[in-house]
């Protein structure tokens, strides 16, 4: 399994624009093979986590070779990104308590 750490911290630009992209991109990746489940979260000086967990690299690679999300990374660095750090890395171990 495969997760991405995304960090990000959005201008002032258009923050309904950056919301109708995300929640699309949001829809379009939880169609793809591979997708398991993202959350998201922001901290009180603004900064926004998004975690994404994948299948496996290959699913992952298909995602981020996809056209309508290379599209959406570029109007997120025009537009809507101040930074962004992208983590990702491979689970080697998973625990779980329920």
């Amino acid at each position: 399994m495969m997760v991405i750490l995304f960090r990000s911290k959005l201008t002032d630009t258009d923050p309904d624009g950056y919301s109708r992209m995300a929640t699309a991109m949001d829809a379009h990746a939880r169609t793809f093979d591979g997708f398991i489940d993202a959350k998201s979260f922001k901290a009180e000086e603004g900064e926004r986590l998004t975690v994404v967990w994948w299948r496996d690299e290959a699913s992952l690679k298909v995602w981020a070779n996809d056209a309508k999300h290379r599209v959406a990374q570029q109007l997120g660095r025009e537009r809507w990104y101040e930074y962004y750090n992208l983590d990702i890395a491979e689970i080697v171990r998973v625990s779980k308590f329920d």
